[in-house]
């Protein structure tokens, strides 16, 4: 089955609208679906599930397709977000403040009882449910408590009006959706739809995020989360029969797994289909362009790779002062393939391309999910996006167990190791990372406090940065953490002790020519060109690329959560704003 299965959809639609016939259109709202009339059979509920699968993200999942990278691309233009100039929203149902989709999924679960086939309705209530999770979780994460429904609601509805219930409450019903979901769901594997593979993976990133959320924030009751993510986790890592994607080697599988056009189940467990045929999108667009996207990797997320032997590049004297080809020796496979090395090639080809810094902002250019150069036009990509891979759940693992203090050597061994097998690394020893823990890394999340398990902590979060970069995930791992003072630090890019020319690709030829106002002496071989006067670095005529010339603010006391739109708190007086935004 397709995610966007166009006849089902349409089919749906027609439906939800009443447009089969004239005298359908006379006893029915068209706003609706008549209960009386569908519900009955099997594929009724099988044709309106399939209509939640459009509320899964899209390739807008992906790090810096609305420039919403957080600290680890730079987009062209900064989100608000990013650059701390945040505003409330006016119009009811904006800034994420929307509820249709739960109305949806409540009309189903309020009607397919009906039903009398028994299979059927565990089946596709289950489903239901786990949309409801994903719905209640996408609003928990970014505005906290929130009103729980579990009914459709009418106009004259009293509920329309209520509070806010608990966030324990909130988080304690999306578990229970899930474990329904996970009793009730085959366990199949279906790459384009929701199986108990699927809602065990959804438990384990919920509870991860909010078990950690809660440590960190203060909140009461985060270790039973956090078992239950390291549970979740667990099943899914035993149970299934999902395996790390390792064609082609240590140094292309992890590129392949993202580039290529159609995912396979060995790693993934969930994707959106896209197809030349019914479904484009724009990513390859956006990372290529230089007036729409040139989207850069930040130098802190690049100095987080390790070098290919496992030690640390930021002990190496000089590491700062590196320039573009010295930086990218000997380093951890997955470097260069998510930012374009030395002997960059477009996927599917064989050839080297010409260094070119046109569309990056920070001379690192993003490559993790980048498909052929014939998806770089607008509208005009078609390779898969994957939503949930057994990737993130051993990294899940991983720290749900370390941050309850119940890792193991061998819990290293059967998840995060895994990923440094794939691209041929050391693996992660747990006495040594906490015998000694990464200075650089303790400065950048200064909230891991002092313990036994700092330093292995330290390092889970390194391999998370790494392994998940350009996936969607950053900007909620800083949140729970309760690191967003991270985003206040420089986000600049590569370094350049001068002006002049410089071999990016080791052949001893002049590839990058940095200059001031004028080219007239680059070398003949130079393929790229750098105006400081446009393009500034940090110290003037040296440094590092500088693209953002404003401060980053984030307020501790507002800026974990979201606002509420005032129109809503006027329509429901028993709302009350996020704490801060009513400044």
């Amino acid at each position: 089955m397709k995610i966007l299965n166009i006849t089902i959809y349409l089919l749906l639609a027609s439906m939800l609208l009443g447009a089969c016939n004239k005298d359908y259109l006379n006893t029915v709202p068209k706003d609706r679906l008549d209960a009386t009339k569908f519900f009955n059979t099997a594929k009724d509920l099988e044709v309106y599930t399939n209509g939640f699968y459009t509320q899964l993200p899209d390739y807008h999942l992906y790090d810096a397709s609305y420039g919403e990278s957080s600290d680890d691309i730079v987009p062209l233009i900064a989100p608000d977000r990013i650059k701390g100039t945040r505003i409330v929203p006016v119009a009811s149902g904006s800034g994420d403040w929307s509820w249709s989709n739960l109305r949806t999924i409540n009309y189903f679960l309020t009607h397919y009882q009906k039903c009398p086939d028994e299979a059927a309705k565990l089946r596709y209530g289950a489903v239901a449910r786990f949309f409801r999770a994903y719905f209640y979780y996408d609003k928990v994460r970014k505005f906290g408590d929130v009103p729980w429904y579990n009914k459709v609601l009418n106009a004259d509805d009293e509920d329309l009006f209520k509070p806010r219930d608990s966030r324990q409450l909130i988080m304690d019903s999306i578990v229970a959706d899930l474990d329904f979901a996970i009793a009730n769901l085959p366990g199949e594997v279906k790459i384009n739809e929701i199986t108990k593979y699927t809602a065990l993976a959804l438990k384990s990133r919920v509870c991860l995020f909010e078990g950690t959320f809660r440590k960190y924030h203060g909140i009461a009751d985060w270790e039973n989360l956090l078992k239950a993510a390291a549970e979740a986790s667990g099943k899914l890592m035993t149970e299934s029969p999902y395996k790390l994607y390792t064609d082609g080697g240590a140094d292309k599988s992890y590129r392949d797994l993202f580039a290529r056009n159609d995912q396979t189940s060995v790693e993934t467990i969930l994707a959106k289909d896209y197809n030349p045929d019914f479904g484009r999108h724009t990513l390859g667009y956006l990372m290529t362009s230089p007036t729409s996207g040139s989207w850069g990797m930040a130098q802190d997320l690049v100095n987080t790779y390790l070098m290919k032997d496992g030690s640390r590049f930021t002990d190496k004297a000089g590491y700062d002062k590196m320039t573009f080809y010295d930086v990218m020796q000997n380093r951890d496979p997955r470097l260069t393939q998510s930012t374009a090395g030395p002997d960059f090639m477009v996927y599917g080809t064989t050839t080297p391309e010409p260094v070119s810094l046109n569309a990056t902002t920070t001379g690192y250019r993003i490559i993790k999910a980048l498909p052929g150069k014939d998806q770089w036009s607008s509208s005009s990509s078609y390779n898969d996006i994957i939503i949930f891979r057994l990737g993130e759940i051993l990294l899940n693992y991983a720290e749900a167990k370390a941050e309850l203090g119940t890792l193991t050597q061998q819990d290293l061994d059967q998840s995060i190791n895994l990923l440094r097998d794939r691209v041929g690394l050391p693996h992660l020893n747990l006495s040594m990372a906490n015998a000694n823990p990464d200075g650089y890394l303790a400065a950048m999340y200064p909230n891991v406090n002092k313990g036994a398990n700092k330093g292995v902590i330290l390092e889970i979060r390194r391999e998370r940065r790494v392994e998940l970069f350009n996936e969607g995930f950053r900007w909620d791992d800083l949140m729970r953490w309760k690191e967003g003072k991270k985003l206040e630090k420089p986000m600049v890019g590569l370094y350049f002790p001068q002006l002049g020319a410089y071999d990016f690709t080791g052949d001893g030829k002049a590839d990058v020519y940095v200059y001031s106002g004028d080219k007239s002496g680059a070398p003949a071989t130079v393929t790229s060109f750098i105006d400081i006067k446009q393009r500034p670095l940090t110290d003037g005529q040296s440094g590092n690329m500088n693209p953002f010339d404003y401060q980053v603010h984030f307020d501790e006391n507002k800026d974990y959560l979201q606002p509420i739109p005032l129109e809503d708190l006027k329509l429901n007086t028993n709302l009350d704003q996020n704490p801060g935004w009513d400044e």
